[in-house]
């Protein structure tokens, strides 16, 4: 129910402090969440409620303080001292136990969890509904400015009238406690399956650090995207396939560098690690080993090569995808496919240029791999739709690596269509290849590659974006 008047209220029926308090204010103001069960709130006193909820999720120790002089708070320290004692509040709190994000993703959840369970009773309980509207009337009616008139009539009837609703909420937990603990789990589900997709979504390629990860994002921008996730089931899968992607990118990353210290040959040098098994056995020889001190020291001894790959982050990363309507099946899998490009670049400091185009483009520019959470919205939410016009992404790829410092640069191109390009367009793209010295991997979903291949240097056929070939894309 929206109420008519919104009054900001502090207080808690808690053992917070004013950080605890501070920081509650500055969640709240964050977090669109939270401002609306506030204001669609059956209790007149919800603000504090919600307080008390995320302090209860975030502090190492919160206790319920003993009876306040406070009657209004009544109903509050009623309901907290009933989720409190519920047998799998502690398990609750592993997942948000000083976390910022998940305690206010939590307190929304369980705020909308009340507000849904006072609905339930209403409807099954006229004498609670009729209090409740009691309470939200008088509330209503509080004059701006307190005075002795307001003390002894708006203000004492309110008093008087929340005593009366936390009587009848005691007796109403008592009677129906089962299925508010059946909403706490639900609550509770729903904020850690939200906290796994903000990982998958804003976290980078390293296994076991998504919290760290987390931490360096601002926390505007993680609450931001955790509200987007929370409703929309598009992001949810966005995420879920962001978490595949990226572990296999990892993978991938981690064989390159394995395989990046293999030996390969010989070389010369006097690295003692790298040396060949006979140099070592020509310095026990008591004739030969002045000769392998003098070309040890000179760096003249044979050892294994260890060819390492070529230096990352020469240029940037430029992703040409294909949004024409024949595609639309696959763009939450291909957004996730993007978020896993994003931690590479990130990992390698390098830019990231996302194409989207149709018979139209938009041109989304990430400097080192770094997105915000508004960006990363409206990057989940872009889709242009219609048909397919190939010169448009070249001609973009082109104007992206003339304006970068670098010369070198990784272009990947994704289309399930064909298209006509022109000649001439096609021997000034080729010719600024040879110039920049950068490189085109396309992905084509399907079979057809009459068309991409005058411009590729690697053509890979596959049916969506998760599957091996696709993968080809990590390596870079």
């Amino acid at each position: 129910m929206r109420r008519s008047k919104i009054i900001r209220d502090h207080r808690s029926v808690l053992n917070t402090d004013a950080f605890d308090k501070r920081r509650f204010k500055e969640i709240f103001e964050m977090t669109d969440g939270l401002q609306k069960v506030r204001e669609e709130g059956e209790l007149p006193t919800m603000e504090s409620l919600l307080g008390d909820i995320w302090a209860s999720l975030y502090k190492m120790k919160p206790r319920l303080l003993k009876e306040s002089t406070d009657r209004t708070l009544k109903p509050n320290r009623t309901i907290m001292k009933r989720i409190m004692v519920d047998d799998h509040f502690e398990e609750y709190r592993r997942f948000t136990r000083l976390n910022d994000v998940a305690s206010a993703v939590c307190a929304v959840k369980f705020g909308e969890m009340i507000n849904n369970w006072l609905e339930e009773q209403k409807e099954l309980d006229e004498e609670l509904q009729k209090q409740i509207e009691t309470v939200q009337t008088l509330r209503d009616q509080l004059p701006t400015e307190q005075t002795e008139e307001a003390e002894n009539g708006v203000v004492q009837k309110l008093e008087e009238a929340m005593i009366d609703l936390d009587e009848k909420l005691q007796l109403t937990l008592e009677t129906n406690s089962e299925r508010f603990s059946q909403m706490m789990d639900e609550a509770i589900e729903e904020t850690i399956q939200v906290k796994e997709s903000l990982l998958s979504l804003m976290g980078g390629l390293s296994a076991g650090k998504g919290d760290a990860d987390l931490k360096r994002i601002p926390l505007r921008d993680q609450l931001t995207v955790a509200e987007k996730v929370a409703l929309d089931p598009k992001m949810q899968e966005i995420a879920e396939w962001a978490g595949r992607f990226k572990q296999v990118a990892r993978e991938k990353q981690n064989s390159n560098y394995t395989e990046s210290i293999e030996r390969r040959g010989v070389t010369l040098g006097n690295e003692m690690e790298r040396l060949l098994p006979m140099e070592l056995s020509l310095y026990t020889h008591h004739v030969m080993k002045n000769d392998f001190l003098r070309r040890f020291a000179e760096g003249e001894t044979m050892q294994y090569e260890q060819k390492k790959r070529e230096q990352l982050g020469k240029g940037p990363i430029i992703f040409c995808l294909d949004q024409s309507g024949s595609m639309k099946l696959l763009d939450n899998q291909s957004k996730g496919f993007i978020l896993a490009l994003l931690s590479i670049a990130k990992k390698q400091r390098r830019d990231l240029c996302v194409l989207l185009f149709s018979t139209s483009i938009q041109c989304y520019t990430y400097e080192k791999g770094k997105i915000t959470g508004t960006e990363l919205i409206r990057l989940a939410r872009t889709y242009l739709g219609g048909g397919t016009d190939f010169t448009l992404p070249l001609e973009g790829a082109m104007k992206v690596i003339s304006q970068s410092s670098f010369k070198q640069a990784d272009v990947i191109f994704v289309t399930d269509g064909e298209d006509e390009i022109s000649d001439s367009f096609l021997n000034e793209f080729n010719e600024k290849k040879k110039e920049k010295e950068f490189r085109v991997l396309s992905l084509v979903i399907g079979t057809n590659t009459n068309t991409v291949e005058p411009f590729s240097d690697r053509i890979l056929h596959v049916t969506d974006f998760n599957e091996e070939g696709s993968f080809t894309a990590f390596e870079i």
